[in-house]
């Protein structure tokens, strides 16, 4: 009988290890050689989280419900920053509860800015705009007492005393300025103070030409800053007077937090601190946001530019109340606060933009000074849901990868001796076909090496122990598959076959099996990847991966390669360390004998 027609083997060996070479040359190109390893072998940094009520919501309970809905937004939160086998879970219940946030590495100090923000965002219409600053509505004019000295000619002397006055106005931003005036002839050149002191004055006085003077005159006064409001339009006295009254020019200022309940109007400052505001009650919820990503900002011809921004896109009532708001500020005058809507998140205005014209398809814009990585914090927040609790940060610290580094050594121990014992027990029952086996384990090994390492850099993948357990428990999969195929081709010989017929058809029922087995693991990897969170995620995402390996050296290494050797006179020939001799097999007759031309058989 004729042998099946067979593909060239030569090409399938070619394509993998193309694949190999390529992989590892980017690796040394780009100089990364070694996967990232897990928060239990390299460290990392915890973050605390305690459950607060909100400033918004003074009549909020934190209930273990609430809790439990954090601890899925802040996963979604952490899992979008392309951190691996980060761990989030909760401690205690109620309003004793806690979440503890664990990441691996060590620079994570921003961890609770990406991950603890409560993120509740609106659009607000912007009622009036201001400076930073306090702003004063009052002017007070003091009259110092200035002294001044004139200099003369060596041997000669000259004294002035003049009684110049110094007029001192307190501006609306609370900067005061003096101009002083006296007799001698004198000029006051007043410099600016900040807060309400008055200025200091350094007149000039000009002599006889025998003579200089210098004289100096200086002034302090102390003026109180008057806050008192008007109302205006949508807001009342009230509230402008307490406008006047924040200074968003300092620290305090910026960091406030205001309660942004969103039937009310909203004082607050810009979340860079360079500007002040008076909002109006809330427009549009963040709630109606369906998604959110970050992009560089495309201009109006279409070229893109090097400004990162965060896209929106709103659901159907969403996208009705933002055009009707926005077609009521582009009707408003061009430059005017009233032209205007301010983005507010956590209580704070993170961009203002002025309306150039009706947004009506719901996909608006958020620009600002952001970076990639802040446009991309952004968007995630955004994205998975506001919060349903504020949080305060208890504690923020480094854990030790100590015991990890001990644990690794052992399971790389593991992992070498159990290889070691697979390699042995193959070279013993397989003999010489155990060679293939053995090189279809270090090709498998190569390709899942550096396919982690390829995924820490491009996805974020983090090796953890529970990830090198899953490498480990591939062995013995991929070991299995190597076994399967084997005996079908022995089985085949012992029906009287040839080796180079038995590889063929041996593979036709072997695949079978193989894919079965193969796609009985890979279920399993699926279904506990996603239904267990944290490290168990590790060990079936490696479970799968090198499952997925193991199909692809099988198809494309292992049974290629026993074509391959079937046409060499050493194995079809029989020969007794081959591994498929007729005694090795339990043959009595031996059916392929060298004297048949290879591709024939003889039936029983």
């Amino acid at each position: 009988m004729a042998a099946p027609a067979t593909p060239r083997p030569g090409r399938a060996i070619a394509v993998i290890a193309l694949a190999v070479i390529a992989l590892y040359s980017w690796m040394f190109i780009s100089g990364n050689t070694s996967p990232k390893l897990g928060i239990d072998l390299r460290g990392g940094t915890s973050l605390t989280l305690k459950p607060v009520v909100p400033a918004n919501d003074p009549t909020a309970t934190i209930t273990d419900e609430a809790v439990n809905q954090a601890v899925q937004i802040i996963r979604s939160r952490v899992d979008a920053q392309g951190v691996a086998e980060a761990s989030v879970t909760k401690q205690g219940s109620g309003a004793r509860s806690t979440i503890v946030v664990e990441v691996p590495g060590k620079n994570e100090q921003d961890l609770f800015a990406k991950v603890g923000r409560t993120a509740k965002l609106g659009f607000r219409p912007l009622l009036l705009s201001g400076a930073p600053g306090l702003t004063c509505a009052n002017t007070t004019t003091t009259t110092p007492t200035p002294t001044a000295s004139v200099a003369g000619k060596p041997g000669s002397s000259a004294s002035a005393t003049p009684t110049p006055t110094a007029t001192s106005t307190a501006s609306a931003t609370g900067t005061a300025t003096a101009t002083a005036t006296g007799t001698p002839s004198a000029t006051g050149n007043g410099r600016p103070a900040t807060g309400l002191t008055a200025a200091s004055s350094t007149p000039t006085t000009s002599a006889s030409p025998s003579t200089s003077a210098a004289p100096s005159t200086s002034a302090s006064a102390t003026a109180a800053c008057n806050t008192t409001g008007t109302a205006g339009a949508g807001y009342t006295a009230a509230e402008h007077q307490s406008f006047n009254s924040l200074n968003c020019a300092t620290a305090t200022g910026i960091t406030l937090r205001p309660a942004d309940i969103a039937g009310r109007n909203l004082i607050t400052c810009a979340a860079d601190g360079v500007e002040k505001y008076i909002l109006g009650p809330e427009l549009v919820p963040g709630t109606d946001i369906t998604d959110a990503t970050a992009g560089l900002l495309t201009s109006s011809t279409g070229v893109t530019t090097s400004q990162w921004v965060v896209n929106l896109a709103f659901n159907g009532d969403g996208t009705t109340k933002f055009a009707t708001a926005t077609r009521t500020m582009y009707a408003a005058p061009n430059g005017t606060d009233a032209n205007r809507f301010a983005i507010v998140l956590d209580a704070q205005v993170i961009s203002a933009p002025t309306v150039n014209g009706v947004i009506q398809d719901g996909r608006p814009q958020i620009s600002g000074n952001f970076t990639q990585q802040s446009a991309t914090d952004l968007a995630n927040q955004l994205k998975y849901g506001k919060l349903p609790l504020a949080f305060a940060q208890l504690n923020l610290g480094t854990i030790s990868p100590t015991l990890g580094s001990d644990q690794l050594r052992a399971g790389i121990l593991a992992g070498v001796l159990g290889l070691v014992l697979v390699v042995a027990y193959c070279l013993f029952y397989y003999r010489a076909l155990g060679l293939v086996i053995t090189a279809s384990l270090v090709m498998a090994g190569l390709l899942t090496y550096g396919l982690l390492v390829l995924l820490g850099q491009t996805m974020g993948y983090t090796l953890s122990l529970a990830g090198i357990a899953g490498a480990i428990v591939s062995i013995g999969i991929t070991a299995d598959s190597f076994v399967v195929l084997f005996e079908r081709v022995r089985d085949e010989m012992r029906d009287g076959r040839t080796f180079r017929v038995a590889v063929e058809t041996g593979w036709k029922r072997a695949q079978r099996t193989i894919l079965a087995a193969d796609a009985v693991s890979l279920i399993a990897a699926i279904a506990l990847y996603f239904l267990s969170v944290s490290q168990v995620q590790g060990f079936a995402f490696t479970l799968g991966l090198t499952t997925l390996i193991d199909v692809v050296v099988v198809f494309l290494f292992t049974k290629p390669m026993l074509s391959w050797l079937a046409r060499t006179d050493y194995f079809s020939s029989g020969s007794r360390w081959s591994g498929i001799n007729a005694e090795r097999l339990g043959i009595k007759r031996r059916d392929a004998s060298p004297a048949r031309r290879p591709g024939t058989t003889k039936e029983a």
